[in-house]
């Protein structure tokens, strides 16, 4: 491989060629910002209904997860309380 050329295709085929430069480490700091800053425009704010709606589906989801760990936790407990009994106990004796 050539050393000299800069990887990625969006340095190759950004607004900023610099296919025939070898950047130094302050040049490569300067065109991550360049990247960044680009990315950056492209990124599209969700209107009011869109944010409610994804509030909404994020909270649904963290109550089903919620419910299923409550579930697998009382399951285990239950099963885990069967097999080892309570600790510190002794078994009543016969009479």
């Amino acid at each position: 491989m050539d050393q000299d050329d800069v990887r990625g295709d969006a340095v190759a085929m950004g607004p900023y060629s610099l296919r025939d430069k070898q950047l130094g480490f302050f040049g490569r700091i300067a065109l991550f910002f360049r990247q960044v800053m680009s990315e950056l425009r492209k990124v599209v704010t969700p209107t009011r209904k869109e944010l409610i709606k994804f509030t909404l589906v994020v909270l649904v989801f963290v109550l089903i997860v919620m419910g299923l760990v409550y579930g697998f936790d009382s399951l285990f407990g239950f099963v885990t309380h069967l097999v080892f009994g309570v600790p510190g106990t002794a078994p009543a004796p016969a009479q």
